[in-house]
């Protein structure tokens, strides 16, 4: 039986799922963490596809998809195959299907795999809400059954694998109409799809839950889990990604976010990271991903849930304080800005910076004009720097605050904007007032040692909690558990340090880490740290980073965008951007630079730009507007999932978005 959703909550456990043969991979039941990727090519340019798929299986795919949107583009899979096979590759292939199943039929004859999403595989989405009753719905069932049995009984002659791919935005009007844009209603419909799998005793089936939000698809593949144990007490082996993540560091961390939070609890046998980026560099962010858990299950074992309970069978399960499938911040109390219904707050580490100045800050979202005497600050502004062993001996603007070390601390200035950080051995010894406002650095790896109880008695306590344990956030999630179930309301900063040399690794390790724990509720602020000195690109200048001026403002920044990828502290536009494919009508990277260019000072507002309809309006999910390829060299306009205005020419979209943002109370000019 699972603990809710995996086989452990706090011992890395990879979950037991059925064995799944793809041609020569296997995947599944304790088989490696497969990585993929998807072309994006057209189908029909055969040279073109064959060399992008090389391509990507030089730089380390384990499966590369391919679109076939129609008959031609699955008949010409043979040909790419053929030749993808004579230049000496036998990686597995496979075709991407939307709405059209004789195209599934066909390719299912051709390449190792074959993807159908059941929202529009044979359902319909025209966002038309129908009252059904059950005796009508169990017949559109029944009609799906009929339509999909053909291709499950061509994949068995022909020993095709598949996957069920549920997209949270391309749900079908039926499941939307009984089960609304949620995540049971994710599973659901995958699950119908899956019956009728196991009827015709097919079982080589891989599944997929994915949003481009990070909290709806990583509580879809729990609650999936969840489901397939309780029906069919067994697993289907689960492909991991969220789907248009973007670019650049938006794109990776929302990506590690939804994934690396999966993987931690030993969820998933095959993963991909879709980018707006050639599909080439999705393969080393998925490789950095996989790789953490390379040697996790050697890890130092988790103090486990104290509060549990015993079922009729004697099984064993922690009783959690929260709802792992039902976002829920957990309960503090406020101390100043921090805690409550607050945002989360960030904290700039500046410790190593030596003697900070007026200018030093810039980094970290504050710009002073010496003229005026004034301060700028922007958005994306830390709340707190953390100075160490030293002091900031110049005013501070009005919203800024610091924390110190508590040798230090005495010999602040203004001790209204300037705290303390003790250890743990210091806060339970010392005698601080009770009511004073300080920062206790926790290790939850650690027994407590008296810390509860310190905690009862002092009102004015942030824990900033971290753990030394290789399962870190497992570690850090039981540690949060044990203040809810003692009712201890203090508010928590969690605290990452990485010691990976690269900057694409800091960045999945911390989304990770962080991320994950925000998508359950826990967290009250974020402090991120490394050492540059120790890191490979100390400058942090790689392709996807050059914007960054300093180690300093990329930790900023990154604090942000994990907060903004959990929607927890929205501080930017986000942009949900498909990776491309065979079916993308314009250049997508090229327009994405362009609206992102033009659009991204509005704050909280979502735009999607999507390649073709398959990907909008539904894939768009929560956008507040959308950008969608309707033909070539034709843009189609939304304003959430209604259109706005078809058919526009691409060389003058970009400008009637604007407009369309601007008729419609969403642009602000630029400051």
């Amino acid at each position: 039986m699972l603990q809710h959703y995996c086989s452990s909550l706090t011992e890395y456990q990879r979950l037991h799922t059925r064995e799944v043969k793809i041609g020569s991979l296997y995947v599944g039941y304790g088989n490696p963490l497969c990585i993929q990727t998807m072309t994006t090519t057209n189908t029909m340019d055969t040279a073109a596809t064959v060399a992008q798929t090389i391509r990507c299986i030089e730089a380390g795919a384990q499966m590369v998809r391919i679109t076939a949107p129609s008959r031609n583009e699955a008949e010409n899979l043979l040909l790419i195959k053929n030749e993808v096979r004579a230049a000496g590759y036998d990686t597995p292939l496979v075709a991407d299907i939307h709405f059209t199943p004789n195209a599934a039929e066909i390719a299912a004859r051709i390449v190792e795999k074959v993807r159908i999403n059941p929202g529009n595989y044979i359902d319909k989405k025209k966002f038309d809400f129908i009252e059904y009753t059950d005796a009508e719905y169990n017949e559109e069932v029944a009609r799906i059954k009929e339509r999909f049995t053909p291709l499950l009984r061509i994949c068995k002659e022909y020993g095709t694998a598949m996957r069920i791919g549920t997209n949270h935005g391309s749900l079908s009007d039926r499941i939307m109409s009984r089960y609304g844009d949620t995540p049971i209603g994710m599973v659901e419909s995958a699950m119908e799809f899956l019956r009728i799998a196991r009827d015709e005793n097919y079982h080589q089936v891989i599944l997929s839950m994915k949003s481009s939000n990070p909290l709806v698809m990583v509580q879809a593949y729990r609650l999936l889990v969840q489901k397939m144990d309780e029906e069919f007490k067994e697993c289907y082996p689960l492909h991991l990604g969220v789907t248009e993540a973007g670019d650049g560091e938006d794109g990776r961390i929302k990506s590690a976010i939804g994934i690396g939070t999966l993987l931690e609890d030993g969820i998933g046998d095959t993963i991909r990271v879709s980018l707006t980026e050639d599909p080439e560099f999705e393969i080393p962010v998925c490789r950095d991903i996989v790789s953490r858990y390379a040697s996790r299950a050697g890890h130092n074992p988790i103090a486990d849930f104290r509060n549990t309970k015993t079922d009729s069978q004697g099984v064993v399960t922690p009783v959690l304080p929260y709802n792992p499938f039902h976002y829920s911040r957990r309960e503090t109390h406020a101390i100043q800005n921090i805690g409550a219904r607050q945002a989360p707050v960030v904290v700039a580490d500046l410790s190593d910076v030596g003697t900070i100045k007026t200018s030093g800050l810039v980094h970290v979202g504050y710009s002073y004009n010496p003229d005026s005497d004034k301060w700028s600050i922007s958005d994306a502004a830390a709340d707190y720097v953390y100075t160490g062993a030293g002091l900031i001996d110049f005013a501070l603007p009005g919203t800024l605050q610091v924390i110190c070390d508590l040798a230090v601390w005495p010999d602040a200035a203004d001790k209204s904007k300037c705290f303390p950080l003790l250890t743990q051995s210091e806060f339970i010894e010392g005698s601080l007032p009770t009511s004073q406002k300080c920062f206790v650095s926790i290790d939850a790896n650690d027994l407590l040692n008296g810390l509860l109880d310190k905690l009862r008695a002092y009102s004015g306590t942030v824990l900033v909690v971290k753990s030394s344990n290789k399962h870190a956030m497992a570690s850090v999630r039981r540690f949060l558990a044990e203040l809810a179930d003692n009712d201890l309301k203090n508010p928590v900063i969690l605290y990452c340090e990485s010691k990976e040399r690269t900057v694409d690794k800091q960045l999945i390790e911390y989304a990770t880490d962080t991320g994950g724990l925000l998508l359950d509720g826990f967290g009250d602020g974020l402090w991120l740290k490394n050492n540059p000195a120790e890191m490979d690109n100390v400058k942090i200048s790689g392709r996807t980073y050059l914007e960054v001026k300093s180690n300093e403002q990329f930790l900023n920044n990154t604090a942000f965008y994990i907060l903004q990828a959990t929607r927890t502290r929205i501080s930017k536009t986000e942009y949900i951007s498909c990776p491309s494919c065979g079916r993308t009508l314009f250049d997508l990277q090229e327009t994405t630079g362009k609206i992102r260019a033009a659009t991204n000072h509005l704050k909280g507002v979502k735009i999607a730009i999507m390649g073709c309809i398959v990907n909008g309006p539904g894939e768009m999910a929560d956008a507040d507007f959308g950008y969608v390829g309707s033909g070539p060299g034709k843009i189609t306009l939304y304003k959430g999932k209604d259109v706005m205005k078809k058919n526009v020419p691409s060389e003058v979209a970009v400008g009637e978005l604007i407009a369309l943002l601007k008729e419609h109370g969403a642009w602000v000019d630029v400051k």
